[in-house]
């Protein structure tokens, strides 16, 4: 006798692919890294040809110095921070969404 309940594959509508979202991972892992390369080269520009500019402070609290490298590591950093966060919050929440959807099945 053969039990209803053996390795058969789910219908198709109950699958999950994962090319999918991997490469949507993938194009957003490197648009985040682009913009924070935009944003340190800003303010490395920044630094270059602005006079007179006085430290940034990174979250008003931590000083850079008022020269190239200085505003371009604050400008990457602010970048990063500013998309960072809610970026990792969307991937915590589509995770954890994931899950709770696919263990209905």
């Amino acid at each position: 006798m053969s039990d209803s309940n053996t390795d058969e594959p789910a219908p198709s509508s109950y699958q999950h692919s994962t090319d999918h979202s991997r490469a949507g991972s993938n194009v957003v892992g490197w648009l985040y890294i682009l913009l924070t390369m935009v944003g340190a080269t800003a303010g490395f520009l920044t630094g270059t040809f602005v006079d007179e500019l006085s430290q940034p402070k990174f979250l008003f609290v931590v000083p850079f110095p008022a020269t190239p490298v200085g505003f371009a590591a604050y400008g990457g950093l602010t970048v990063g921070l500013v998309i960072g966060i809610p970026l990792a919050l969307v991937i915590y929440v589509s995770e954890y969404a994931e899950v709770t959807e696919w263990s209905r099945y």
